[in-house]
C-alpha cells in the first residue's frame, strides 16, 4: 500500500480556507494506486492536476511515479490552495509546481496534446447557478464543491477542452457523482474527442455514490 502524503504541515487555518482531503480524495488515491503499474509503464513526462487544493493527490501521484521522472503541474483558483500545494510538495519531497488560475486557461496553448496524466476532482455537488458562479468568482473554499446545475457547470467547461491537452497516450482521471450523469459524460467524451473510458473504482459514502472515471486514447487517436 502506498502511504497517504504527509499533510501534518497544514494548519487549522489552512483547512478553513482550502479543501481538506475527504472521501472523494481518498477514493481518487485508491484509483491511482489501482492503476499504479499502468501509470509507471506509461512513463509520463507531464502531469496536470486541476483544482489541487492541499496538493495531496499530486503528491501521491509523485510517490507512484517518482519525484524526478515527471513535471508535476497543479492549478487552483484559490491562491491559498496554491500555497498549500507547494508546501505539501516540499513536505513530501515531490516537486509540485503550483499555478493560481482558472482550470488550465494559461496552459492550454503551450501544453496542447502534451499532458500524459490529467487529474480533476471538480466541484461536483449540485447547487443553483448563482451559488456556483459566486463561488468561482470568490475563489475560496466553496469553489471546491459548489458545482451548479447537476453539479456539472465547472466540469463541463473543462470537459470541452481536456481532449486538446491530452497526449497521444494520455490518461484523464475524473471524480464524478452518480447524479452528474456519468453515462452521458462518457458518451460525450467518446463523441467529442474519441476517448475511451472506464470506471476505475466506485464507492458509496453516505448519500453520495462516487466514481473515478479514467478516459484515455490509443496512440493513433491524436
Amino acid at each position: 500500500m502506498i502511504p497517504t502524503p504527509d499533510l501534518s504541515h497544514l494548519s487549522d487555518d489552512d483547512k478553513l480556507n482550502v479543501y481538506d482531503p475527504a472521501e472523494d480524495t481518498f477514493l481518487l488515491l485508491d484509483g491511482l494506486e489501482k492503476d499504479a503499474e499502468q501509470l509507471k509503464d506509461q512513463q509520463p513526462l507531464i502531469c496536470l492536476e486541476i483544482g489541487s487544493g492541499s496538493g495531496c493527490v499530486s503528491a501521491f501521484l509523485g510517490s507512484i511515479l517518482g519525484p524526478a521522472n515527471a513535471l508535476y503541474l497543479c492549478t487552483d483558483i484559490n491562491e491559498r490552495a496554491s500555497i498549500c500545494t507547494l508546501a505539501t510538495g516540499r513536505q513530501n519531497r515531490i516537486p509540485l509546481n503550483s499555478i493560481t488560475c482558472d482550470l488550465s486557461r494559461p496552459l492550454l496553448t503551450r501544453l496542447r496534446h502534451s499532458v500524459d496524466v490529467i487529474i480533476f476532482n471538480p466541484p461536483y455537488v449540485p447547487t443553483d447557478h448563482h451559488e456556483a458562479s459566486h463561488s468561482q468568482d470568490a475563489a475560496g473554499i466553496a469553489g471546491s464543491w459548489a458545482g451548479g446545475l447537476d453539479g456539472m457547470e465547472v466540469t463541463n467547461r473543462f470537459l470541452d477542452i481536456v481532449g486538446e491537452l491530452l497526449s497521444a497516450c494520455g490518461k484523464f482521471y475524473l471524480v464524478a457523482l452518480a447524479q452528474n450523469n456519468i453515462p452521458d459524460i462518457r458518451q460525450r467524451m467518446q463523441e467529442k474527442f474519441d476517448l475511451d473510458s472506464e470506471i476505475v473504482i466506485q464507492r458509496r459514502v453516505r448519500r453520495e455514490h462516487l466514481h473515478i472515471v479514467r478516459f484515455s486514447r490509443r496512440p493513433s487517436k491524436v
